[in-house]
């Protein structure tokens, strides 16, 4: 893996509503029209034209992305994804890969040159942080490999353990 690329990494403890970004990225349930955790706060912080918004999009299926602007945030868009209800199966990673590449791609569409991820379907939607953050990163950095556009990837974690997860497995994949 090359420096230029994982240069490009930022991993952080933070709330996803306060980072200075061109777009954060929303772990949204299929509706869109808001929840708990990063879905709630976002909502929240955004203000009441974020849900009209989202009302006229019509849903979103899991392992995709919708874009927003994002109003009241730091943030000028918001992308949503949908990320797998962990089960176990096989095709939990495939959903959970769709939403980084669906996210990115909508990215590279739009003057997103700074993007901020939560660690999508970790809260209650059950997947283990350790298998969720090197589907992150991997499928990241293989995007960045053919897309010179995006200037930074923050990863922006709720909790000290999750970032120290995200940090333990960016190291693994540079020594690898």
């Amino acid at each position: 893996m090359t420096n230029e690329i994982l240069s490009k990494f930022n991993i952080m403890q933070g709330d996803i509503t306060r980072v200075a970004a061109d777009a954060i990225v929303n772990a949204a349930n299929s509706s869109l029209l808001g929840g708990g955790g990063v879905d709630g706060a976002i909502h929240w912080a955004a203000g009441p034209e974020l849900l009209a918004e989202c009302r006229t999009i019509g849903g979103c299926p899991a392992g995709e992305a919708r874009i927003t602007n994002g109003y009241r945030l730091p943030a000028r868009y918001v992308i949503h994804t949908v990320g797998p209800v962990y089960s176990g199966a096989p095709s939990d990673a495939r959903v959970l890969r769709n939403c980084y590449e669906n996210c990115l791609t909508l990215a590279v569409q739009h003057p997103i040159s700074t993007l901020a991820f939560p660690a999508i379907s970790c809260g209650v939607y059950g997947y283990p942080i350790s298998q969720a953050a090197e589907i992150a990163l991997k499928t990241s950095y293989t995007f960045l490999e053919n897309n010179s556009t995006m200037e930074k990837i923050h990863f922006v974690l709720f909790s000290k353990g999750d970032q120290d997860e995200y940090a333990r497995q960016l190291t693994g994949l540079m020594a690898g």
